[in-house]
Parts: C-alpha cells; structure tokens; sequence
C-alpha cells in the first residue's frame, strides 16, 4: 500500500493506543496541536536523534556539537531578520471568523506555489475566486503579515524594554557563538556546529497530527566553508542528507528532492533544497538544506559591533565563512518514519496483523522476551535481565496467548521475539520469531545475544 492510500486517522490511533503519541492536557481538553510523546514514542526520537548525531556529527572528523538556550537576547532576532522577515500571511473570513494562511489557501486550491504571487495579487486572487471554503461562504479581510515567533517577558514588570522571544530556530544560537567554538575547539575551515533542541513558532494554522506543530524539535548543522568552496560542500550535504534519511528505512520511493525557485528562497539563501515525504495528506517536506551564504555572520557583526571571523593563517586574512545548513525536524522525521513501516498485512485464513515494519536501528525494542506460560516466568526474565545488562533494547510480556503477545509486538516494531517454552528446561533452547517474516528458529540460550547482533550486522 501507498503512503498516500493510508488512514492517517488510523495511524493516529495506533500511535496512542500502543504508547507512541499522546493527545498533550488531555484530561482537560487539550490544547490545540499540542502532542505528548509515550513510552514507546520517547524510545523511537532518542533512536532518531542518536542517528543523526553520529551521522553528521561523530563520523564527521571536523564537526562538533553545541546546546544553545531557548531564550536569547532581541537583538539577535534583529539581526537575523526575524524580526521583520519571519511572517505569515494571514486573511480572515469574516462570516465564519477564521483566520488562514493565504499562502496555504492558494496552494491548495492551484498546486501552485504561492510565492511567485505579490500579496496583493495573492489577495486579489482570494478574494476574487474562493466564494466558499472551509464549508462556509466567505467574506475575505485584507492580508495581514504575522510574525510567527512566541513573546514574552523576562523580569516581574512587563515593558517594551522586557520583551524576548521564544528562539524559532536553533540556528541563530550556534552563529552568536561562532568566535568562542571555533577558537575553544582550535578548528580549521571548514567546519561544523550541530544542535538538536527545541523551537517555537507561533502558526497560524497548525495541523497534520505532528507534522506542523508550535512546538517542537529541530536536527541542525550550521557548517562554515570559505565562500569559493559553497556549491562543493552543498552538494555534499544534500547528498548526505539523502542518505541519512535512507538510511532510517525510509523508501526511496516515499521521497523526492524539490529545489526552489529563486521567487521562494528566503531571505538568507542562495539555494535551497527540500528533501520532501509523501504522507497520507500529500507530500511535505521533511528537511531541508539552505546555502545561508555569509549572511548571518555578517549581521551580527554589523548589530552586535563584534567581527565574527575565521583568520586564514596561511593565506593571512580574516574570512566570513558561507553556510550550508542540513535542518530536520524531529517531529516530522518521527511520522515519516511511521506512516512509511505502518503496514495492514492480509495472513492466511483471512486473518490479518498490523505490523510496523521499522528499521533494525530505530525500533523502539529490538526484542521481547515471552515465557510461553506465566509459571516459566521467572527463567524467561533471567533470559530478559541477561540481555539488557549487554545492553540490548529488550522487552518482557507474559500477558495474553502467545499468538497475541507476538500480534502485540508486531504492532509496535518489535524486531524479535524469543519464547522460552515447555523444551527450553530440556535442550537449554528458545524459539526466536522474525518480525517481518515471522520464521521461527530454535537456538541456545547462551546464544541469543551473539545471535541477534550478527543478524544485525548481515
């Protein structure tokens, strides 16, 4: 099955009942697009982000990590744009008093991108063309531009002098401290700094389950290069980038690269690249990779009254470097990965099991342990503490047939069930079950752990 032929609501279901997302204030109504991650779910992003750090920061020999605070001085937005570039389009309809992206109306209307519109022929268009939207006749406003960052205050009194903002990216905080990384680390060009941490950005229309929230977590490398050797490292991490996503057990076919037309590029960029994921709601991207040129060092320079600089030795001269930024939210890394390993498989007799078909590397457990009866107990929980003790992701489950035990861990990505039954007490074997093809095997106790990691490893 296609991702786009898949139940999103289905997916969503699943999701809370086997642990893995939850509704966020759910006892006291929730708070709109606002989602709690469970057991299972938790297990799953540390696999996600523990991946990607050592992808594009451990195996990479010049970059290093950083963890930068939510809260920043204002003056950083200043000089990052943000303040007067970071805004949405937003036009309300007065017969129903909702407010929407306007951008996002034309869009979905033409598949056609918005960008290359003015706002006034995007609001001409609106006005002039959709007479009925959202189920409701329409009466439109003008467009409005919103600036999507989160205010605040810092201190007990509240004044203009007081306000901050709740960072809508990582990347600014990684820039701010571009002198005291590369001369603590002694690093050469070029190199890398890389984050993952928590963003805000207020939207005017959230949605999608957590596919666009106003919270959430970002994956980002801001990596420094001399500005002849732009197009070189860009490329470089597009591909990188590809790859990576591959290499989570996504499919080739669930992805696309989309490069933006010059009308759409932000502000900072000279080329931008999406890496876009077909969901059950059409395709989004999923993570992008922006050339920011020199234009973030060479704002906070000029605000800030601070050269941020590399001083080239050899040649003798001071540089601001060019950036290439590969960016992934976590949010939207974690549903792509489910939509595309959630499968409804027909088995013989009519029956049929839900399976999530997860990578090895991103299972939330890699096994499970299941005495066959509840009185085996005891000897299949030494089997279990053995193997989290070397340091295996195990589960135990003694609840429930083992036809539904092994249905259970189907449904959550467990990649291998080990039944220790009546025969174990004789031959010191155990029954190990495949998730995905679901061929039983018999091998020794003192076997299984070697047994799982040189599965792993072929």
């Amino acid at each position: 099955m296609k991702n786009k032929d898949k139940d999103m609501s289905e997916i969503i279901n699943h999701l809370k009942t086997f642990g893995f997302v939850f509704q966020s204030s759910e006892i006291y109504g929730g708070l709109a697009n606002t989602w709690d991650y469970g057991p299972l779910g938790i297990l799953l992003i540390n696999n996600i982000k523990k991946k990607w750090w050592k992808e594009f920061i451990t195996l990479e020999e010049n970059n290093v990590g950083f963890d930068s605070k939510i809260l920043l001085n204002s003056k950083v937005w200043q000089a990052s744009g943000h303040l007067s570039n970071f805004t949405d389009p937003l036009i309300e309809n007065k017969i129903n008093n909702k407010r929407y992206r306007a951008d996002h109306i034309y869009e979905e209307l033409t598949s056609q991108n918005s960008s290359l519109l003015t706002k006034e022929q995007l609001e001409k268009w609106i006005q002039e063309n959709v007479k009925e939207y959202d189920g409701s006749k329409t009466n439109w406003t003008n467009i409005r531009q919103f600036n999507l960052m989160f205010q605040t205050a810092q201190g007990i009194v509240e004044d203009n002098k007081n306000i901050i903002y709740l960072r809508p990216e990582t990347a600014q905080g990684i820039f701010i401290n571009f002198n005291n990384v590369q001369r603590s680390m002694r690093l050469k060009l070029p190199f890398g700094i890389g984050q993952i941490g928590k963003s805000f950005r207020n939207e005017v229309t959230p949605g999608n389950f957590i596919f666009r929230t106003r919270e959430f977590e970002q994956m980002e490398l801001e990596y420094f290069t001399y500005p002849d050797q732009d197009e070189k490292s860009y490329k470089y991490y597009v591909e990188k980038s590809k790859n990576f996503i591959l290499s989570l057990g996504i499919k080739k076919e669930s992805i696309r690269l989309r490069i933006h037309e010059k009308e759409e590029l932000a502000h900072y960029s000279k080329g931008t690249t999406d890496i876009e994921f077909e969901f059950p709601f059409g395709w989004g991207e999923l993570m992008g990779i922006a050339n920011r040129t020199d234009f973030d060092l060479k704002s906070h320079n000029k605000i800030s009254n601070t050269e941020l600089k590399y001083f080239d030795q050899e040649k003798n001269e001071s540089i601001i470097p060019y950036v290439i930024e590969p960016s992934v939210g976590v949010d939207r890394l974690l549903l792509a990965i489910i939509v595309d390993s959630f499968i409804k498989e027909k088995l013989e007799n009519n029956d049929e099991r839900i399976v999530m078909r997860l990578n090895y590397e991103m299972c939330p457990y890699k096994a499970c342990v299941l005495p066959l009866v509840k009185k085996q107990g005891e000897k299949a929980k030494s089997i279990f503490r053995n193997l989290i003790k070397k340091g295996l992701d195990v589960l135990y489950d003694e609840t429930g047939s083992i036809g539904k035990r092994y249905r259970r861990q189907d449904a959550i990505g467990t990649y291998w069930c080990i039944t220790y039954d009546y025969d174990s007490e004789k031959d010191d074997c155990v029954t190990i079950r495949h998730r995905d093809t679901m061929k039983q095997e018999r091998i020794k106790i003192n076997n299984i752990f070697d047994y799982i990691i040189n599965k792993e490893e072929k």
